[in-house]
């Protein structure tokens, strides 16, 4: 099984959409962490450590990724998947955004 971490700014929307419809495929282990210091969670090394791949919302997080934790990433697959913050949890266009965006990587 494959460690996948999704990223976004504050772990509101767009992570834990990600994390929740991922938890359910047996393929995968799935967390879900912000940048923020403001963030319900917030990533930290153990997060990267443990993930094989990672997606990141936007290129900003990729950025703030490897301003914080560059060495950690030397070995980890980064991908940014440019989804905007213009979704709720779980909202339905998200959520078909998301499917489409991830499925060709795993």
């Amino acid at each position: 099984m494959q460690n996948i971490l999704f990223i976004c700014s504050r772990n509101q929307w767009r992570s834990p959409t990600a994390e929740k419809i991922y938890s359910r495929d047996s393929r995968l282990n799935v967390h879900s962490a912000g940048t923020s210091p403001r963030s319900r969670k917030t990533l930290n090394a153990k997060d990267i450590e443990w993930s094989d791949m990672i997606f990141a919302m936007e290129y900003k997080h990729k950025e703030r990724l490897k301003a914080e934790y560059g060495r950690l990433l030397q070995y980890k697959k980064v991908v940014v998947l440019d989804i905007p913050d213009d979704y709720g949890y779980m909202d339905e266009e998200l959520v078909e955004v998301l499917r489409e965006s991830v499925e060709g990587y795993l």
